[in-house]
């Protein structure tokens, strides 16, 4: 059954077939509000959750698919429960670029046709056809580009605008609020570190943030090798891995960042690396902390940033 998949400016209609025995079993989302006034939002995880309440307010009813630290959504497994969720919801926000296919599986195996925002969509550095796949060499963690937030806070207005017109202009206030406070909150922060650190070096051992510390200023100077076997789960070549300890102990990195939520061998090599030459290290996560909002978890990890680089 086709699903409507949301592009910048436009919206497209990508025919997908459901899997194999389940096939036209699900139905197509009620495209107006649910019989007790709301609108059944599903998000791929907490950070667009906490977005879809951020505009929608008391209208949506949202379920994050992981919301939980100990959840990866790399090795995410659909529940039952979460099948029956999917079935059900009127619009669907997902980050898109092969980072959570678990989604677009359950979608078409729910037949369910409520549009789809796709966050990488909203990303200058886009190139893809297809959303729900990777492109390689882009960097599909793009929730760690407040700016590219602030454009999916757009689309989610937009869409639940027209599943509840009578809250649109509300939808639309609140998503400009949100933007709003990405610029008084966030922006000045990296801007400040531009401003006397731009150029300055940093090492990360997953791209996960890596568009925050660039909209800093900063410069990755991570060898591609060792980021990529990482993020694989594969071991990091020797001389990939001695490469980046001479890096860190160089002097020249001003930052090392590491997954919060992953942990291995070379990754606590680079960790205990970084303690000995005195380089800062952040954690980065890939969900949104608890007592978090977006806004507030990407003050704090700017914040952080510019703690480290001016240290």
């Amino acid at each position: 059954m086709p699903r409507k998949m949301i592009i910048p400016a436009a919206f497209a209609a990508a025919s997908v077939l459901a899997l194999a025995g389940c096939a036209g079993s699900g139905e197509p989302a009620d495209s107006s509000a649910a019989a007790d006034g709301t609108i059944d939002v599903v998000a791929s995880t907490n950070v667009y959750g906490d977005i879809v309440e951020t505009v929608g307010g008391e209208h949506v009813e949202v379920t994050s698919l992981i919301a939980s630290f100990s959840q990866d959504p790399h090795e995410y497994e659909a529940s039952a429960a979460d099948q029956l969720t999917v079935k059900n919801a009127q619009l669907f926000v997902e980050n898109g670029g092969g980072y959570d296919p678990f989604l677009d599986t359950l979608i078409d195996s729910a037949g369910n046709s409520a549009p789809v925002i796709s966050a990488v969509t909203f990303s200058d550095g886009w190139t893809g056809d297809d959303p729900t796949e990777a492109v390689e060499g882009f960097n599909e963690h793009v929730f760690y580009a407040p700016s590219v937030m602030a454009a999916v806070a757009d689309e989610i207005a937009s869409q639940l605008g027209e599943l509840d017109p009578d809250a649109a202009d509300e939808f639309t206030a609140n998503a400009k609020a949100f933007a709003d406070a990405i610029d008084a909150d966030v922006t000045p922060i990296l801007d400040e570190v531009a401003a006397s650190h731009s150029g300055e070096e940093f090492f990360v051992t997953e791209p996960v943030p890596v568009y925050l510390a660039e909209a800093a200023g900063l410069e990755n100077v991570t060898p591609d090798e060792f980021s990529e076997a990482v993020e694989e789960g594969n071991d990091v070549p020797p001389a990939t891995l001695l490469e980046a300890l001479d890096l860190i102990g160089s002097g020249d990195v001003k930052v090392v960042f590491v997954n919060a939520q992953a942990a291995g061998a070379e990754t606590t090599e680079v960790e205990d690396e970084a303690k000995d030459a005195g380089v800062p290290v952040i954690k980065a996560s890939e969900l949104l902390p608890d007592g978090d909002t977006y806004v507030s978890w990407m003050t704090d990890m700017a914040t952080q940033i510019k703690d480290a680089v001016t240290q």
